[in-house]
């Protein structure tokens, strides 16, 4: 079965740093894009991040200049660098990938990002 696993969440000092990796495994076709949403308490899910499998790039005004997002093609994994950390930054942070091909789409269980204050 396909299945997306997130790694490296955690709780982090404003000004620091996480890296976040998603991998996915069971998945026969390249995904074309894969990223991050994030979803805050009472807060709208929203994109933070995503890349193609060309690596063309796309961040959140919000977090552009502190965000890095890269991926390995051969091991659809896909990696969230985040520097820089503010508060705002607390969320659960989902992983996705999508592969048009099959029109699927797969979702990781999310891994929570908590930047104190």
């Amino acid at each position: 079965q396909v299945q997306l696993v997130e790694s490296g969440g955690g709780l982090v000092q404003p000004g620091g740093s996480l890296r976040l990796s998603c991998a996915a495994s069971g998945i026969i076709f390249r995904p074309n894009t894969m990223g991050w949403y994030r979803q805050a308490p009472g807060k709208e899910r929203e994109l933070v991040a995503r890349i193609t499998s060309g690596g063309t790039t796309n961040y959140a005004d919000s977090v552009k200049g502190r965000f890095t997002i890269s991926r390995d093609n051969a091991k659809n994994t896909v990696y969230l660098q985040m520097n820089s950390l503010k508060p705002e930054d607390t969320a659960v942070y989902y992983c996705y990938a999508r592969v048009i091909v099959t029109t699927d789409n797969y979702w990781g269980q999310g891994t929570q990002v908590t930047v104190s204050s």
